[in-house]
């Protein structure tokens, strides 16, 4: 790859499919920077001592891209070295031990990918307009993040 093929990009996708944390990995890889940082939420089997069975999302496809590439535009302002971006979100049925979400960033060194890959899932869980139900053996529960803006300028 010539130096002037390797312009900064950003990889966005909402998908039911099963993420592939290499696909996303690669996708950020550069020849001119030392550095490709990961963030992979996976699904796990239990929350607050209670069993989960698998996790379900929904999106406002359209309104979270859009959010989504907003985050990148705020990395890019904020960390002028970061090279790509992807991000990654499963919608739909996610089963224990599966990724609900993959970050990737590249750039020449490694704080600053370690920064912009944290900006980017806390910010992510903030604005974007995804939405979590926890499904439980005998019933179900919509989660709302923590870090959410809307959810937490009510209370």
């Amino acid at each position: 790859m010539e130096e002037s093929e390797d312009v900064p990009k950003d990889f966005i996708k909402l998908k039911s499919e099963k993420l592939s944390v290499d696909e996303v990995s690669e996708l950020v890889v550069s020849p001119s920077c030392g550095a490709v940082s990961l963030f992979i939420g996976i699904t796990r089997n239990n929350f607050k001592g209670r069993k989960v069975i698998h996790l379900e999302y929904e999106a406002y496809s359209s309104m979270a891209e859009t959010e989504i590439k907003k985050i990148c535009r705020d990395v890019r302002q904020k960390w002028p070295s970061v090279k790509h971006i992807a991000m990654h979100h499963r919608l739909g049925v996610v089963p224990v031990t599966e990724a609900s979400v993959i970050v990737a960033v590249s750039s020449p060194h490694r704080a600053e990918s370690l920064e912009a890959v944290t900006y980017c899932i806390n910010t992510l869980k903030a604005s974007v307009p995804i939405w979590k139900k926890e499904i439980y053996k005998d019933e179900y529960s919509w989660k709302e993040n923590k870090e959410c803006f809307w959810a937490n300028s009510e209370k």
